[in-house]
């Protein structure tokens, strides 16, 4: 298993780099250039810079990903993208995406999109919480084995 982190606004890389690396477990962070860093990780972590294209880092994880793997992203497209092809998912707040469940996510970016476009305003996320943080940890560490 490999890690994949949708690296540009994901706020547990550092949860996702201490469990990981504790585990032995390699992490890529696939990133945009704009949000280059000269953090410098440890052994088994990865930076691949791509494009500032809106999908690049999207279509970077999907090149590189295969089944079993495990991606962390926000976004819904990736997200389906990566269950079909049998990659584990999971949502910075903690939860995973799923066959069951990303139908209906898609939908809601659909129609929050729709809104948008015809001039309504829409709600964006909630703000990311220590309890997001927590959710996330504990359900990282069951995905990866260490729970």
């Amino acid at each position: 298993m490999k890690i994949y982190v949708d690296a540009d606004a994901c706020p547990v890389k550092n949860i996702v780099i201490s469990e990981a690396t504790g585990a032995d477990i390699p992490v890529i962070l696939v990133t945009s250039f704009p949000h280059y860093s000269s953090e410098v990780y440890p052994e088994g972590v990865e930076t691949i810079y791509v494009d500032t294209g809106a999908d690049a880092a999207d279509y970077r994880i999907m090149k590189l990903a295969h089944k079993g793997d495990l991606i962390i992203t926000q976004d819904y497209g990736l997200a389906s993208l990566g269950l079909a092809k049998g990659c584990t998912i999971i949502h910075h707040k903690g939860f995973l995406y799923t066959n069951e469940n990303i139908d209906q996510l898609l939908q809601s970016r659909y129609l929050s999109a729709m809104e948008r476009k015809s001039g309504k305003r829409t709600k964006g996320p909630k703000a990311f919480t220590n309890e997001d943080r927590e959710k996330f940890r504990q359900m990282f560490r069951k995905i990866i084995g260490l729970e």
